[in-house]
């Protein structure tokens, strides 16, 4: 209530003074406490109608910030409004609720009606619709979810939710500009954490996800910013951005910065415990833990002028870079990346011609990478670095510079040579033979370097099985660029380190990668325009062209 000055006291007030205790007193009124609507915060009711109520009150009077005091808010979905912060205070949990019965009814908002005819098909259901989730908004402007408070997914689907009152994801925005995300917690969140999809200048700060799903996705979204965010995902991406048909119509990803991030593949639950733990050894397709940065695989529209920077893996995969729906991914700055106990390649960088798209979707294009300063250690063995392109569509000037890995190493020729010759992706263990879902009866490589193209293959490092090379894998690509490049082993590795296929331009200055006596250090196949410099232990070169040469 608006305290009452008598008017000679007023009067005796500076200007100054007058503007801050009005300035003040409108922000508090501003203010919305859930509890003053009904919720009450007892971890047994549902407390979303108050919450929304709070919610729909500070929207008709111009906006505001609604407060969830301590406590524990059991919720079905909660619906945002523009020019509304939904403040978590210490101490608040915001706990999606289990669905009541199908035939009770209710429970969360259903899914919106698909408007865009087959498109909707190009991507998983979770991608296409927005309402069926804990916290939604679309066509909304100046919104924020804030504080120190906890939302936890207990009640929502971890696949699908096309059952009426269900719902599978945290946070689902839509067409939305001027979104701040920031300070909050978030534990077994659905299949995506946050989804974002249309979202123009948006900011996710000092988040701490703790999932078995999707971390942040952020689809067809400009002028982005994730910073100081840990993110744990186990069985799928910690970051992932995308371009895909899910609003009817092509929209890039650009203008993007991640920095200052750490993401990591612990088991669900143990990154906010703070225990750390490391029992579950594989995400759901059979390879190892994923919790990374990715760009792809939904990759229909395109993307550009994106920077990660400062961020830390731990027990993860690489970083990825896929185009395999059309898209074109170019002008792509990575720096200042430190990878440990990685479980597959450190780098991934693949044009695929899945297609996932109406008929006529052309292949994408990578090109304009720089990567610069990156680290990693424990790397598995069984994956290089690896660009792969397709015939005619090479991967296009990618320039790498302080990059050094230490690997596990220990893998041997026979190992390449008895793997079938046609894999498709599966957690390849050691004993190869008895964990493979390739057909046995195609028998082992003949040509251990007669690599399978696989251009419509889900895109995974695995999916070419062990490869040839133990350092670097370089298929179809221009322009690359090596420099300042260290690579050793734990235990000797009998690949050669570099093969590099249907190359065109490709420059080595100061690589220096761990060799046996007598172990070759690459193999050119239709490679043409090669040149190595200031190599330890190898002699300075150039080659013009090289059907088929080993350089020692």
């Amino acid at each position: 209530m608006l305290r009452r000055f008598p008017s000679a006291t007023l009067l005796s007030l500076t200007p100054v003074f007058i503007i801050t205790f009005f300035a003040m007193t409108t922000l508090q009124a501003r203010d919305y406490n859930v509890r003053e609507f009904g919720a009450t915060g007892d971890g047994q009711t549902i407390d979303s109608g108050a919450i929304n109520r709070a919610i729909e009150t500070a929207s008709a009077a111009g906006g505001g910030t609604v407060r969830l005091p301590a406590g524990t808010y059991l919720s079905y979905s909660v619906r945002l409004k523009s020019n509304i912060t939904l403040h978590l205070e210490p101490g608040a949990i915001l706990v999606a609720a289990e669905p009541p019965p199908a035939e009770a009814g209710g429970g969360y908002d259903p899914y919106e009606p698909n408007e865009w005819g087959d498109l909707h098909q190009y991507q998983d259901f979770g991608h296409s619709h927005w309402r069926n989730s804990l916290i939604w908004g679309e066509h909304l402007e100046n919104i924020a979810i804030t504080g120190q408070g906890l939302i936890r997914g207990d009640g929502l689907n971890r696949g699908r939710a096309s059952h009426p009152g269900t719902a599978n994801k945290s946070i689902a925005l839509k067409l939305c500009r001027n979104v701040i995300l920031r300070d909050f917690s978030m534990l077994m969140t659905g299949h995506f954490s946050v989804l974002a999809t249309g979202v123009d200048n948006l900011t996710i700060d000092n988040l701490k996800i703790d999932t078995n799903r999707d971390g942040l996705d952020i689809d067809s979204c400009r002028h982005v910013r994730i910073s100081n965010c840990t993110v744990n995902t186990l069985n799928d991406d910690a970051i992932v951005l995308k371009t895909s048909y899910a609003l009817g119509f092509l929209r890039p990803t650009e203008n993007v910065t991640i920095t200052n991030c750490q993401v990591s593949g612990y088991d669900p639950g143990s990154l906010l415990a703070g225990t750390f733990t490391r029992e579950s050894v594989r995400a759901p397709d059979r390879d190892g833990p994923t919790g990374r940065i990715k760009l792809g695989t939904e990759s229909n529209g395109d993307f550009r002028n994106i920077t990660i920077s400062n961020c830390v893996f731990d027990r993860s995969r690489g970083i990825a870079i896929e185009s395999v729906d059309g898209a074109v991914i170019e002008d792509i700055a990575i720096s200042n990346i430190t990878l440990r106990d990685i479980s597959n390649a450190a780098l991934f960088l693949i044009i695929g011609n899945r297609a996932r798209g109406p008929a006529g979707t052309p292949v994408g294009a990578i090109r304009r990478v720089s990567i610069d300063n990156l680290v990693a250690s424990s790397a598995d063995a069984r994956f290089p670095i690896i660009i792969n392109g397709l015939p005619d569509h090479p991967v296009e000037d990618v320039r790498l510079n302080g990059v050094h890995i230490v690997k596990s190493g220990g893998l041997t020729l026979d190992e390449v040579r008895r793997q079938p010759s046609h894999l498709v992706n599966s957690f390849f263990l050691r004993s190869q033979s008895k964990d493979t879902t390739g057909p046995a009866a195609s028998g082992p490589r003949a040509d251990i370097h007669a690599v399978p193209e696989r251009p419509a293959a889900y895109p995974e490092p695995s999916m070419f099985g062990l490869l040839p090379a133990s350092a670097l894998y370089a298929r179809h690509a221009k322009n690359l660029l090596l420099r300042d490049i260290t690579v050793t082993y734990a235990s000797p590795d009998e690949r050669i380190p570099v093969v590099l296929q249907d190359v065109k331009r490709a420059v080595f200055r100061s690589v220096n990668i761990q060799r046996a006596p007598g172990q070759p250090f690459a193999l050119l196949r239709d490679t043409t325009d090669f040149t190595a410099r200031d190599c330890p232990g190898f002699a300075d070169v150039e080659e013009a062209a090289s059907q088929d040469k080993t350089l020692q």
